[in-house]
């Protein structure tokens, strides 16, 4: 009992899509896989928590690969005059050995995507802001934006407690079961100093999706 499932696997070709959008043999999978994870964790690395990106989606096709950035902060994806967006797909052509399209998406509202309030909340806590201020507001942030439901769960050495602990923040309703609903999912580990790692998971429902 008890067995936890990312809500975003689960809901796979119900509501949710993969990340990424290719297929091959069994042969050439790793390659494939190592290359999606290279690029994913170079644009993470090149732009860092500055360019707020909520997922990396990457589509291939035999001589074309697009990877489209969807980010709460376009402008310093796309860097001036175009030279940061240019810069990212020399680097990220270096890894596929093809050319490479780059997307850039801007995310309207943040406080509706679980990854970025993750992130919003790992930063608070690396800061050193009080742990429980920081999934209040983040909650009350979502539902403000337009959320049906939030759940913020974090675990560690909270406050920099010698034993570790796990706390959570619920507003609304999350219903992790039925598939039909759209529900966004994200965890992040925040350095907080003095007390290793804490990890942050963040729930968002946004409606049933018919």
């Amino acid at each position: 009992m008890g067995q936890k499932v990312n809500p975003i696997s689960m809901r796979l070709q119900v509501n949710k899509d993969w990340r990424s959008k290719w297929f091959v043999s069994k042969r050439d999978y790793a390659k494939y896989l190592r290359d999606d994870l290279l690029a994913r964790r170079l644009i993470i690395d090149k732009l860092g928590a500055r360019a707020a990106i909520n997922k990396v989606d990457i589509e291939r096709s035999p001589n074309l690969v697009t990877v489209t950035v969807m980010t709460a902060k376009a402008g310093v994806v796309i860097g001036r005059g175009g030279a940061g967006a240019q810069e990212l797909k020399t680097a990220v052509e270096k890894i596929y050995g093809v050319p490479t399209r780059i997307n850039i998406e801007e995310v309207k509202k943040p406080e509706l995507y679980a990854k970025l309030v993750a992130e919003n909340v790992a930063h608070q806590l690396e800061r050193r802001i009080s742990f429980r201020r920081a999934i209040k507001a983040g909650a009350a942030a979502t539902m403000r934006a337009g959320a049906k439901g939030v759940r913020i769960e974090i675990a560690g050495r909270l406050n920099g407690a010698d034993m570790s602990r796990r706390e959570k923040e619920i507003a609304g309703s999350v219903p992790l079961h039925t598939l039909r609903a759209d529900v966004d999912y994200a965890q992040i580990d925040a350095k907080t100093p003095g007390a290793g790692i804490v990890g942050v998971k963040v729930w968002i429902y946004k409606g049933e999706v018919v």
